[in-house]
């Protein structure tokens, strides 16, 4: 009876998670029509402009094959509907549909930053664990600068100083692109070609996140440790390593989860430096060159696939907060 009943609210909390998720995306595509039309000039008439022809004739024809002569209220219509079923609109700039070239750019986006988390996440629990277990001595001094040193120094100067050392001085490691032009590799060959392209890009966007979850960590872990239940494990005789791992990291890792989950979509927005600096084939680099090129179009697409990214990872979060403290009601 405790299993359905405890089944029963997790489908319930999940069903309200994606209503609500579904009402942020619906907000942020009304952003998106808004925006376009909140814009100086005629959308039509820019189209044009990025085509290369300016004749009211063609003109004309664009109004009436976006349809932008028509009423708002059935542009919006059109406009929702385009999204529901992912048509992103075109690209006259490089005569493709924005989400062919969304998908097409989106899995190296997604490569770095799952890369660059993972590191973070790892990389800055276990240093903030052992700063914290170290409180006070040379140990936590150390992790404690290096955190404050990775968390003030910028995204640009780290990746620059980081191809300057492995790639020009070193040249262990490549300086820019996904993978080797024309080597032609397959299999693991090709697996272990992109993972030393990957390795810098990762590691610039990763350095900084790592700062944020060590101090946080380290901060957690120090504030649960006064708690009373943790003395009562010591009391009891449990070993200082179940102490550690039960009691004190297990609830010391919330407020990380939340951050991470928070920071998670920030991670896209990093990776438009880190993407632009080491030519790294992304969504980032994508919107970058959009931005250059004034193509709309394909800037309002990726902002929306940013933004659902954002929201499908607040709502893992979520799941994975509620599994991390059982305690915690799903409403």
């Amino acid at each position: 009876h405790l299993v359905v009943q405890r089944m029963k609210k997790i489908a319930k909390f999940l069903a309200n998670r994606v209503v609500k998720s579904v009402l942020v995306l619906l907000m942020i595509a009304l952003f998106n029509f808004f925006l376009v039309r909140a814009a100086p000039g005629d959308p039509a008439e820019i189209l044009a402009g990025q085509s290369g022809a300016v004749d009211a004739e063609f003109i004309a024809k664009l109004r009436q094959e976006f349809g932008l002569d028509k009423p708002i209220a059935v542009q919006l219509g059109q406009y929702l509907k385009n999204v529901a079923t992912f048509d992103l609109g075109y690209s006259y700039r490089q005569q493709a549909p924005v989400a062919g070239l969304i998908l097409q750019h989106l899995p190296a986006t997604l490569l770095l930053t799952l890369s660059a988390f993972a590191f973070a996440l790892l990389a800055g629990v276990s240093l903030g664990t052992q700063a914290a277990l170290r409180v006070g001595k040379w140990g936590d001094t150390v992790i404690t600068t290096l955190s404050m040193l990775a968390y003030a120094t910028p995204l640009f100067w780290v990746g620059l100083m980081l191809v300057l050392l492995f790639s020009v001085n070193l040249e262990w490691l490549p300086a820019f692109g996904y993978e080797s032009v024309g080597a032609n590799l397959t299999g693991v060959a090709r697996l272990a070609d992109v993972a030393r392209h990957l390795l810098l890009p990762a590691l610039t966007l990763g350095m900084f996140y790592m700062a944020v979850y060590a101090r946080l960590t380290r901060a957690s872990i120090l504030e649960i440790s006064q708690l009373d239940f943790v003395k009562t494990a010591r009391a009891k005789g449990l070993s200082e390593r179940t102490v550690i791992v039960r009691h004190v990291l297990r609830n010391a890792l919330l407020p990380v989860i939340t951050y991470a989950g928070i920071q998670a979509g920030g991670l896209i927005g990093g990776s438009l430096l880190v993407e632009t600096v080491f030519a790294w084939p992304g969504i980032g680099r994508l919107a970058f060159d959009a931005l250059i090129q004034r193509d709309y179009s394909v800037l309002l697409g990726v902002f929306f696939v940013a933004s659902l990214i954002v929201v499908v990872v607040n709502l893992v979060t979520d799941i994975l907060y509620t599994v991390a403290d059982p305690r915690i009601e799903l409403k």
